[in-house]
């Protein structure tokens, strides 16, 4: 009778074990699937596009492309020069072939090619060459350096828009980028930090406020 009872008790334990088992089988099913179904029923985050410009110093582009919704980010740098590497003092003196530039990471699903481009000729004198207001140089020259074959034809598009409206020529050039070098750290969110300063309230702002008007006027908004 013991080894009977002792038999059932086994036979018992092995259920429970069994079934606690299979417990522990249906939640991990639930919590490795759980992921998957969250993913099903919503969109996958679109991947970002860059694109690099230049027309004038790089703090105005920086502060007026910062506050467009879509865009994700903007840093000041050079590029289209021949020196690697360049520093602030060296593309001031205008030998290095580099112009100051900004790179503008955004969500093409929230605003695209065509928007940036009629923002950035709204905000720069694109018939002025090597200059933009009291700055001159060739460091200061209207440029548009595409990546894709889209961004070109995207800014082939724009420049003939703008030119349609214009007497003067459009002298913005447009190349192919080949390499994007990030500016000193105390060039970034240059306006932000130093909203006072005398350049800031005098060149800077007024490209930000023409901005925040395009951005009213565009309809874009932000999520």
């Amino acid at each position: 009778m013991a080894g009977l009872l002792s038999g059932a008790a086994i036979l018992q334990y092995l259920c429970l074990m069994q079934r606690t088992i299979a417990i522990a089988l249906v939640a991990i099913l639930c919590i490795v699937s759980f992921p998957a179904s969250l993913a099903s029923q919503t969109a996958a985050p679109s991947a970002s596009e860059t694109l690099v410009i230049g027309g004038g110093c790089f703090w105005c582009l920086e502060g007026a492309f910062e506050i467009v919704p879509g865009v994700l980010d903007v840093v000041s740098g050079y590029a289209a020069g021949s020196l690697a590497k360049p520093t602030y003092e060296e593309v001031c003196t205008g030998t290095t072939g580099h112009a100051e530039v900004v790179r503008i990471s955004f969500d093409p699903t929230r605003v695209g090619l065509s928007a940036l481009f009629d923002l950035f000729f709204t905000i720069h004198d694109p018939t002025t060459r090597d200059r933009q207001g009291a700055d001159v140089g060739p460091q200061y020259r209207s440029i548009i350096l595409y990546a894709t074959d889209a961004q070109r034809r995207a800014a082939v598009a724009a420049i003939a828009k703008v030119q349609a409206g214009l007497a003067a020529p459009v002298v913005t050039e447009l190349k192919p980028l080949k390499v994007f070098w990030m500016a000193e750290e105390y060039h970034q969110d240059y306006y932000k930090k130093h909203p006072d300063y005398g350049y800031c309230r005098l060149v800077v702002a007024p490209k930000v406020g023409k901005s925040e008007e395009w951005v009213k006027r565009s309809g874009l908004v932000k999520p």
